[in-house]
Formats: C-alpha cells, structure tokens, sequence
C-alpha cells in the first residue's frame, strides 16, 4: 500500500483529492497534515484510504523531519500556503517566509530520510505570469514570469528552489501553475463562494434584486473545477516529468462580471455591483487565461466540468451546510 502525505490537509481540495481517490478504489496510507482540523470525516473514506491526521506545523524543521522519518512517504501532495493575494499584501514578509520555509523544511526532510524516490507535487499559481497582454493569450509554460504580489513573488521562488533542489539533487518534484479553481467546499473568504453567498443572502431575504460590494469585477480569470484540478494533480504525481511545470487551467476566461450574473441567474435574482476602493488589489493582473496543452499531450488531461455545474454544486453545498 503506497503512502501518501498530504498537507494543508483540512483545506478544500484535499478533501476533494480524497474523494478522487476513494472512487478510483486504489488503497493509500494517508497521512494528513494541517494546523487546523479538518471539518470532514477522514474515517468516512475507510477502509479504500487508511488516514491519520496530525496537527503540524511545517515551520518546525523538527516536527517536519521526525513527522517524514517516521511517516516515510511515497507520494507528497504539497497544498498548504497562505494562499490569498490580497493578504500577502496586508502581511508581505509572512506569506513570503511561510510559503517557501513550508516548502524547503518539507524537502529537506525528504531529502534527508534518504526518500529520494518519493514523489512531491509542488503547487504553484497563475499569480507568477503576473499582468500580461491580452494578445499573449493563452499563457503557456515557457512564457517569462512577471509576479505582481507578494504571494506571486512567494509562489515563484517556491518554483525555483524545486527545480534546483530536482537539478542538484535529483529529487522527484513535479511543479504547477494552478489557475483559479473552486468547488464545493472552498472557503467563503475566496471570491466566488463569497459572491455565492452574499447572492444567496439576497434571495433568502425574499428579495429578487440587491447589491454587493466587490473588486474590479472587469478582470478576467480561467476558472476551472477542483474536481478536475484533483485528477490533474493524481496524474502528475503518477505519471509527471519531475522538474518540469505544467499549467492547471480550463482555457477559457471570464470576468468577474460575467461568473457574478451566472450566479445571479441562477438564484433568480438581479445583482447590481459597487466597487470598494479596499477590495481593489495593487497592480491586479487584468488577464489571465492559460493554455493545458504541455499537460494534455504528456498525460491526456483537460477539464471536463462547465462552469454552471461547479457553480450549481456550490450553491447545492452551501445551502446544506
């Protein structure tokens, strides 16, 4: 039974990863990793996935170290990080030391329990392309990187401390440039599920039109579904060239806008927008939209699920919780 050691254990997607894997029905001694509890029931996915949890956390070189000696994974699924834009630019210093300490202190205990065959997935951002021409549309993996945030900034030097670690080394890290994804289950601080919700307020008051607040709702983003975002990242961890980046995105853009009145629509309601000068992030990238070929011609991926079934299913799960 292979062993797989997954971080940011209690966040969304991992949670989704579980649910990609139990279906598959392929067996895994998991251990998961978190500074919080998770919110789900890892025994519900017994007895396919065998999982521990502990609370770690990946700043502690000596917690990290005992925690990979003892556990001595196979497989490592990276995904904890402060991951949101607008607070790295409220705490520059903290987002940029939490995301590449976690990441080197995690390595390096691989590196040093003599795990030079475990494989790890690094997940990176679409942050790291930064503001780009809509005529450079779509982004594609060998274009230069421009970060404009101190998490895309973070997200880049995590990038390259893989590769000199896969160069020098030889270790099995396979990297992502993750674009946006969301689902069921992500949390209400991330744009979509909080333009859900406060819609959804709108139309459990008994009203059929409202207004939020919101950021520039004119930039435009490739959303792609966490369930699809799991299968790309089990078919890397699988089957992925260590060293090298592969996007994660659906390929097509939409704006703000655009996903708000998807919503809107339907819940039934109309929804006006007021932008809040505080919700406008420095030097925002305006567009963002990505290319998957590298990742279908290497592994045969591409994301299957429409925009309106993620968003129905967010909408079902947010209603029963």
């Amino acid at each position: 039974m292979k062993r797989l050691l997954i971080t940011g254990f209690s966040g969304f997607v991992s949670r989704h990863y579980l649910d990609h894997l139990k279906a598959k029905g392929e067996a895994y001694q998991v251990l998961g990793v978190d500074v919080n509890p998770p919110k789900f029931s890892p025994e519900s996915y017994a007895p396919v996935l065998q999982i521990e949890f502990m609370s770690v956390n990946l700043l502690d070189e000596e917690k990290v170290g005992a925690m990979i000696a003892d556990f001595r994974p196979d497989l490592v699924l990276h995904l904890a990080s402060f991951s949101s834009v607008a607070y790295s630019w409220e705490h520059p210093a903290e987002c940029f030391h939490n995301n590449t300490k976690i990441f080197l202190n995690l390595a390096e205990a691989v590196r040093a329990a003599g795990l030079m065959e475990c494989r790890i997935l690094s997940v990176g951002s679409s942050e790291e392309y930064g503001n780009v021409s809509e005529d450079e549309m779509p982004l594609r993996e060998d274009r230069k990187l421009y970060p404009v945030s101190p998490y895309a900034v973070a997200r880049v030097a995590q990038e390259m401390l893989a590769k000199v670690l896969v160069e020098g080394y030889g270790m099995k890290i396979l990297l992502t440039r993750s674009f946006n994804h969301m689902g069921p289950y992500q949390d209400q601080r991330f744009v979509v599920p909080s333009f859900i919700k406060r819609i959804m307020e709108i139309r459990d008051a008994g009203r059929t039109e409202g207004e939020i607040e919101t950021g520039d709702v004119s930039i435009v983003r490739d959303f792609v579904d966490v369930r699809d975002v799991v299968r790309a990242y089990d078919l890397l961890l699988q089957n992925g060239t260590p060293g090298e980046v592969y996007n994660i995105c659906g390929g097509k853009g939409m704006t703000l806008r655009g996903v708000i009145d998807e919503i809107a629509n339907l819940l039934g309601v109309e929804v006006k927008t007021k932008t809040d000068p505080s919700l406008v992030r420095p030097g925002d990238n305006h567009v963002i939209i990505g290319s998957s070929e590298k990742i279908f011609r290497e592994l045969g991926w591409e994301a299957t699920i429409p925009l309106e079934k993620t968003l129905k299913d967010m909408i079902v799960s947010m209603e029963n919780e």
